[in-house]
C-alpha cells in the first residue's frame, strides 16, 4: 500500500499473527516511522542503498528491519557485513532493472555460500513453476519467501489462482 492507500491498510483486520510490512526505497527514516506509525507497520523492507544508521534508527523504533540486496552473477557477500548487528532479516532479490519485482529468479546456488547467522528471505522471481527447486536450498537461515510479481495479474494486484497454485505447491514442501 502507498500513498493514499495508507488509510484503507489502517482499516483492514489483520491477524496478530501477520506481520505488517512497508516496502522502502531510499526514503528518510523521518517519513518511514511517520509511515510505520500511522498504519502500524511491524517491519520494514529496505530496498535501496540505505546506511546502517538508518537501520539502527529503525530498529530502535521498535520496527523489525529486513535489507534487501540485488544479486547478480558476481555478488559479494562482503557488502552485507556492515549491516549483521543491526538489521532482523535479510532479503536476496534478483539485481535487475527494479528495485525489486524483476520476476526474474538469480542464481539460487549462490545462496549456498551465505557466510552470516542471520535469518534471510529469498525473492526474485519465486512462483508455483519453481518451488521444487527452492526446496533443494539447504541453508539453514533461510526464513521465508518473497513470492510477490510472479503472483500478480498485473503490477500490484495479485492473481488469486496463482496465489492458491503457489499455497498449495508450497504446502507440500
Amino acid at each position: 500500500y502507498a500513498g493514499d492507500s495508507m488509510e484503507e491498510l489502517s482499516k483492514l483486520d489483520i491477524l496478530p499473527s501477520i506481520k505488517k510490512t512497508g516496502v522502502f526505497v531510499n526514503e528518510s527514516t523521518v517519513k518511514i516511522k511517520q509511515i510505520a506509525s500511522s498504519v502500524s507497520l511491524d517491519m520494514v523492507q529496505l530496498h535501496g542503498q540505505e546506511p546502517v544508521a538508518d537501520c539502527i534508527e529503525l530498529k530502535k523504533s521498535g520496527l523489525k528491519v529486513i535489507k534487501v540486496f540485488s544479486v547478480g552473477q558476481d555478488f559479494d557477500f562482503g557488502l552485507m557485513e556492515q549491516y549483521v548487528n543491526d538489521v532482523d532479516y535479510f532479503l536476496f532479490d534478483t539485481k535487475g532493472k527494479y528495485h525489486g519485482g524483476n520476476s526474474i529468479p538469480f542464481d539460487w546456488e549462490i545462496i549456498e555460500k551465505y557466510p552470516f547467522g542471520i535469518p534471510f528471505f529469498l525473492g526474485g522471481g519465486i512462483g508455483p513453476e519453481n518451488i521444487d527447486f527452492i526446496k533443494q536450498i539447504k541453508n539453514p537461515y533461510l526464513y521465508a519467501l518473497d513470492a510477490n510479481s510472479r503472483l500478480e495479474a498485473s503490477p500490484g494486484l495479485k492473481d488469486p489462482e496463482k496465489v492458491k497454485l503457489f499455497r498449495r505447491k508450497f504446502d507440500r514442501l
